[in-house]
């Protein structure tokens, strides 16, 4: 198994993935649609992914925005997704992905990574802090809706 940064070239088996994920979130199958999404990302330097691969497929993914801390004056990165296939999970798939995504963001010269995950995702929660991330108790975070 290995973990690389993905690029244009991935799309096709990338957006098969990525349609999964989405999917696990309650949204309707759209594979032209996901390779669309990752294509503009990928077009206009929006967003960095690492996939992991096992014997040729691609079996899970993590995708990171960046932003940036006006207090710190350095760069933030957001872990926005990160998804296994059912299959692959269970087998550190997951702590891979991850650790790729923190190494770049150390590289990167990121002050910290930020997420999010649902409140009754308490697998996600265990792996996130198994990680070292802790859950924020200082500030509240709010979303506001447009569509």
């Amino acid at each position: 198994m290995e973990v690389f940064l993905a690029n244009s070239h991935h799309l096709e088996s990338l957006s098969l993935v990525f349609d999964q994920y989405r999917i696990f979130y309650n949204q309707a199958s759209n594979i032209e649609a996901a390779k669309e999404f990752l294509k503009e990302r990928f077009k206009n330097n929006d967003s960095v992914v690492f996939a992991a691969n096992d014997n040729g497929e691609i079996i899970g993914f993590t995708q990171l925005y960046p932003s940036f801390s006006s207090v710190s004056m350095k760069r933030v990165w957001i872990l926005n997704d990160l998804y296994v296939k059912e299959s692959h999970r269970q087998k550190g798939v997951a702590k891979l992905l991850m650790s790729a995504a923190q190494d770049y963001a150390k590289s990167s010269g990121a002050v910290r990574v930020i997420l999010s995950t649902h409140i009754t995702n308490k697998k996600a929660q265990k792996l996130y802090e198994s990680q070292g991330y802790i859950k924020d108790e200082e500030f509240y975070h709010y979303a506001l809706r447009l569509q």
